[in-house]
């Protein structure tokens, strides 16, 4: 569903202005985050010591050197106990005035309960054993200093003095620390601290309140998605009773979700234990209300252009994906375990990686924007001179899309932002409907298990066996065989015989081309410069979805001014603004779309695991083949039902143990988990790729390629030109390595 037209004041003011606001917020909390780190290093260099000394407000010493007197000769022997009443001097009397004998060590074990005894009766009480009658004054003290050897006792006035003197000496220092901290905040420190504070103070904002942000960009793109009925189904409703299932089936899920919150809420106020964000039970429910009442308008209106009657089966297929997985599970909570919080707490696994899902809607507003740019046609134009066939463009084109489907974080988002582009274009070239669709389906396919996809992230972020490093080493070598099966596909598959452009006319072409894209290289290599060398951050898995937003943002605004030259006379020209408010507003309910389907199947997921299906299967097998093969067949139907995101953690939780408990290395496992996932999203019965590009060309251009004629791989191309290619790498991945 795409909104290249003029955007609505209504859908400006309620969803697409908060989501930019949404999105803009995540990026500055990132940015926050890298520019602190950079602040603090920047302090330490300009001022040495900064972030030890300088950041904080120096606090006065609480002493004061002229406390600290010392008698160095005392005028004249006194009693016993004089010696230790020095010792125990606090400093807080008179320069060294000597007390009476006892007094202080009196004071210290006065109990307030009897009169004062007698001159050192306090201290002979204490060094008192209970065996003998209290010698006279002093001989316990002389036992206590004793060295047990018969050698000359140390002069107790001497270890005062040297006491007195070293306190002193800490004193003085700590006071001349201090004056050298004060002397040393300038106003120039001040000013830099003002700043690094404010940076600082932004951070934390944004790191204590990111749930928040994940679920208010959630239920406002879910509430968008419901109100243009944008949601994910395997048919597009066409008829009244489509409607009717479709809404009613939504206003079902939503009013589960409501109560399943609400019960949440009471089960975590009887629990006693303080919730740092109760709020997020309030947001959840009128967020689940909005909906339900969304829905039940929808149901008294239906829209004007829906046909009478229709089919009970096919509505069914009307009915979004998220609601059958949000009806199953919020049902066998409720029912099966009489459990109806299940739901809202397995759903709100979305908000404990809250920073990952939020990298989610990122990457789909950088598709979006992508979009708005002449960059893939500027790109197509690179090989366009070589008049390449149908199936050779086709292969070009899908392995083209790897690099940035790497960098949108999954093959779907790739599907939604550059889909129709890379339709249209191979329409031009000649190619048959079905082999557009199949290769538009398959555009993203081959490029998530490359660095920096988020989707390895996550698998990384669940699963302490394996790295990024790892799983991106393995996933190059991947990528180049499914490459390679591709391109034997689309040989084996061609219609005509291979005929290309002569060099010398083509070169000559493709190096014309060459120069359009040179100022866009420039603007796009000033952003990562500034990251990088300002910023410290480089387009890798950790900061691309931080980078990437601000470069298209950037690249667009040059994007928009070539536009303006290269339109003709008369012509209308979208600019920069208006492209960002279409690239938004369409952002908006692709978010809602993708965010509720892969919360709803982390929900399924959660089903499965409470259900202990997984009991069922063997946990233990005769050989490390017959383990392999059944954890293929499953993975792939996890990949055909359930979205990656959902699918990573159902696998982590149950079936990755299975494997590596029967001597399955946990680096192959998790690339062959990859692979059958991507085979699932192009295999029916959900096929979600195919869902996502019949949404982006069109639902007449999906009708006229099913009335295709031909052969029946011709009249089905479009689903078996990508499962052969990815069944064939997937059966190499699984088992290849097993030989050796």
């Amino acid at each position: 569903m795409s909104h290249d037209g003029p955007v609505s004041r209504v859908r400006l003011l309620v969803s697409t202005t908060p989501a930019l606001l949404l999105l803009l917020a995540v990026i500055a909390n990132s940015s926050a985050v890298l520019v602190y780190s950079q602040l603090s290093t920047l302090g330490e260099r300009w001022f040495p010591g900064y972030n030890r000394e300088l950041r904080l407000e120096p606090v006065a010493p609480d002493c004061d050197p002229a406390d600290y007197a010392v008698q160095t000769a005392p005028a004249a022997a006194a009693a016993g106990g004089d010696d230790l009443d020095a010792l125990l001097e606090d400093g807080d009397g008179a320069g060294g005035s000597a007390a009476p004998v006892g007094d202080d060590l009196d004071a210290l074990l006065e109990d307030d309960e009897a009169a004062p005894p007698a001159q050192g009766d306090d201290l002979d009480a204490l060094l008192d054993d209970g065996d003998a009658a209290p010698p006279k004054g002093g001989d316990d003290l002389d036992a206590l200093l004793d060295d047990g050897d018969g050698a000359a006792k140390p002069d107790p006035a001497a270890a005062a003095a040297q006491a007195m003197a070293a306190a002193k000496a800490r004193c003085e220092q700590r006071h001349a620390d201090y004056a050298s901290m004060v002397e040393r905040r300038t106003p120039a420190v001040l000013r830099f601290r003002a700043v690094e504070a404010f940076v600082e103070d932004v951070r934390d904002l944004g790191l204590a309140y990111q749930r928040h942000l994940l679920l208010l960009l959630l239920l406002v793109c879910g509430a968008t998605a419901t109100a243009v009925r944008g949601h994910i189904a395997l048919r597009p409703a066409q008829t009244r009773m489509d409607h009717v299932a479709a809404e009613g089936a939504q206003l079902l899920t939503h009013l589960l979700l409501a109560h399943s919150v609400w019960a949440h809420r009471g089960i975590d106020e009887a629990s006693g234990v303080a919730n740092p964000h109760p709020e997020l039970f309030t947001i959840w429910i009128v967020g689940a209300l909005l909906m339900a009442a969304l829905n039940a308008y929808h149901l008294v209106r239906p829209p004007a252009d829906a046909t009478p009657g229709g089919s009970p089966a096919q509505a069914l297929f009307a009915v979004p994906l998220y609601c059958t997985m949000g009806i199953i599970s919020g049902l066998y909570f409720l029912f099966s375990e009489g459990h109806p919080a299940g739901l809202s707490i397995y759903l709100t696994k979305l908000t404990e990686f809250a920073r990952l899902y939020l990298q989610v809607g990122l990457y789909v507003w950088i598709g979006m924007l992508l979009k708005r740019t002449l960059l893939a046609e500027l790109s197509v134009d690179l090989v366009r001179p070589w008049k390449l066939p149908p199936e050779l463009l086709a292969f070009v084109m899908v392995v083209g899309a790897a690099i940035p489907t790497a960098y949108s974080g999954a093959s779907g988002i790739f599907v939604i932002a550059v889909g129709a582009v890379i339709y249209d274009e191979l329409r031009q070239a000649g190619a048959r409907r079905q082999l557009a669709l199949a290769a538009t389906a398959m555009s993203g396919s081959l490029g998530v298990v490359l660095s920096p996809c988020l989707l390895v992230v996550i698998v990384a972020s669940l699963n302490k066996q394996v790295t990024t490093d790892q799983l991106y080493g393995w996933g190059l070598k991947v990528f180049l065989l499914t490459a390679v099966l591709f391109l034997v596909a689309s040989l084996l598959n061609r219609q005509n015989k291979i005929k290309l452009a002569p060099p010398s006319v083509a070169l000559p072409g493709t190096v014309a081309a060459v120069r359009p894209l040179i100022p866009y290289a420039l603007v796009a290599g000033a952003v990562l410069a500034f990251y990088a060398f300002g910023l410290g951050a480089t387009v890798d898995e950790n900061y691309a979805p931080v980078v990437l937003p601000v470069l298209l943002l950037a690249v667009l605004i040059y994007d928009r001014r070539l536009a303006r030259k290269r339109a003709s006379e008369g012509d209308a020209v979208v600019g920069f603004n208006v492209s960002v408010q279409q690239a938004t507003t369409e952002t908006s309910h692709h978010i809602g779309a993708l965010l509720f389907l892969m919360g709803l199947s982390i929900c399924l997921g959660g089903v499965i695991e409470r259900a202990d299906l997984m009991a069922y299967f063997p946990q233990q097998f005769a050989s490390v083949w017959t383990t392999m093969g059944l954890l293929v067949v499953v993975l792939v139907i996890v990949g055909m039902i359930m979205d990656p995101y959902g699918a990573v953690i159902l696998v982590s939780a149950t079936i990755a143990e299975v494997a590596y408990r029967n001597g399955i290395d946990p680096v192959h496992f998790w690339m062959v988990v990859l692979v059958a996932f991507e085979l699932g999203y192009l295999t029916p019965p959900v096929a979600l790729n195919h869902l996502l590009t019949r949404q982006v060309v069109g639902e007449e251009e999906a009708r006229l390629a099913f009335a295709e004629q031909g052969s029946f791989w011709h009249r089905h191309e479009r689903i078996l030109l990508p499962v052969s290619v990815m069944a064939t790498a997937l059966v190499i991945v699984a088992f290849g390595p097993l030989l050796f």
